[in-house]
């Protein structure tokens, strides 16, 4: 039997992954963290930690890990620079696994995503993400990686290229162009669209979660699989195997 510990054990994420680990035959709550929690009793009592925190605690996680190395399942969105590097060092003593978003349906988009950018180099590419009106950021880490993914597939630096706002007179669409825009509102769990248009015709690929259970239950079968890797940065197209 696996012992996991949820880092942010308090939040939407954490109670949902607390909620599907009850009904697991191969893993149970080892311990919870949440503010006020001591690091080292948490770390004792658990094989695998999945982190769904705020960026600062997950950096302090981190932290903690380099002089005590643990297998890691990081779902927390909105790292900064520093916060993505200090991961990076992290992973050369442990496995960590780093995803934006843990859905399965999610990481199949990405690879769609991928191979559509390629074959259909003369279509315009825009991304629309929406979701509930207490998200934090903007866009999401979804949509920024799903856009990273169709960049790369035609060898676009992201950076110069996306826009996430227009407003104006802006002129034409330039051809390279990548735009991600972000809609809040209600209780909408998670919607990303990738879009590939021409004149004439145009391609949407969809992905709608409608319970947190979906990234729960991700983020569980990414710990299962990383607690036998070796040290290094994972995503979770590794554990998928796509």
């Amino acid at each position: 039997m696996i012992n996991i510990g949820i880092h942010g054990s308090n939040g939407r994420m954490g109670n949902q992954i607390r909620l599907c680990l009850e009904d697991d035959e191969h893993a149970k709550v080892g311990a919870l963290f949440d503010q006020g929690s001591n690091y080292e009793d948490f770390f004792n009592k658990c094989d695998v930690i999945i982190d769904f925190s705020t960026p600062k605690g997950c950096e302090g996680l981190l932290s903690y890990a380099r002089s005590n190395p643990k297998p890691l399942v990081i779902g927390t969105t909105g790292l900064d620079i520093k916060q993505n590097e200090l991961m990076q060092s992290a992973s050369i003593t442990m496995p960590i696994l780093y995803a934006t978003n843990m859905s399965l349906g999610v990481a199949i988009l990405k690879k769609l995503s991928y191979l559509a950018s390629q074959a259909l180099r003369e279509f315009d590419i825009e991304i629309l993400e929406m979701h509930h009106n207490k998200k934090k950021d903007a866009p999401s880490g979804t949509a920024i990686t799903l856009a990273r993914s169709v960049a790369k597939a035609r060898n676009l630096d992201l950076k110069k290229v996306m826009v996430s706002g227009r407003e104006g007179i802006i002129g034409e669409r330039s051809k390279d162009e990548i735009a991600v825009v972000s809609l809040r509102g209600g209780d909408i769990i998670g919607s990303h669209r990738v879009g590939f248009y021409n004149e004439g015709e145009f391609i949407e690929l969809n992905h709608t979660a409608t319970s947190r259970a979906t990234f729960a239950k991700g983020a569980i079968k990414c710990a299962k699989w990383l607690i036998n890797q070796e040290n290094g940065l994972y995503d979770i197209d590794d554990c998928l195997g796509i």
